[in-house]
């Protein structure tokens, strides 16, 4: 993974890397079974380099403690490694630039599961043209792993409502789903 993290650092397949502050890789275990991607860095991650750790990030941190899941204990990383200037959706040229290193990650955590945070990374590694909304909730299969996607953390930061059937919680019905096959596949549901 260091190599990997290496080539990231000093990459320069694509117009976001004049514009960095920080290459934004990715971090957590490698052997946990569990991984969560993201869109790509915010101002606070390219500051520090590190994946989720503004608001939306301290609000998964939040999520995955309230469903018992230890942040240290799965691996975190988006589909681009560089901030798109003013968080906009990275474009198809950038996601591809970066989908080595994205393949790569994936690769060496072998994860059980795999947990895609919002539209970009679910329309990215599922392939589809659908919505979150319409995605969200259910298993799909990407390359014999299960994956579920969910709302990213941003979206429930833009939409705060607690009711039922809104975001919230179905994020909290998505979790909880997620942690429970989770368990099941590591052996700790016995």
């Amino acid at each position: 993974m260091e190599e990997v993290r290496k080539k990231a650092e000093v990459c320069d397949r694509c117009g976001l890397c004049p514009t960095r502050t920080k290459v934004v890789f990715g971090e957590g275990s490698l052997d946990g079974g569990l991984m969560f991607i993201g869109e790509g860095p915010g101002a606070d991650e390219d500051e520090q380099g590190r994946p989720f750790v503004g608001r939306a990030g301290q609000l998964l941190t939040q999520i995955l403690a309230a469903a018992g899941i230890d942040r240290g204990g799965v691996y975190i990383t988006n589909v681009v490694k560089c901030r798109p200037p003013g968080n906009r959706v990275p474009t198809y040229e950038e996601m591809m630039a970066c989908d080595t290193y994205l393949n790569s990650q994936i690769m060496l955590v072998r994860p059980k599961l795999l947990v895609l945070l919002g539209s970009t990374p679910t329309k990215w590694i599922l392939k589809t043209q659908e919505g979150i909304s319409k995605l969200r909730g259910r298993w799909y299969e990407w390359r014999g792993i299960p994956v579920m996607p969910m709302f990213h953390p941003s979206y429930l930061l833009r939409n705060p409502s607690n009711k039922a059937g809104g975001p919230k919680h179905l994020t909290w019905q998505d979790i909880q789903e997620v942690k429970a096959r989770w368990d099941h596949l590591m052996g700790r549901d016995r």
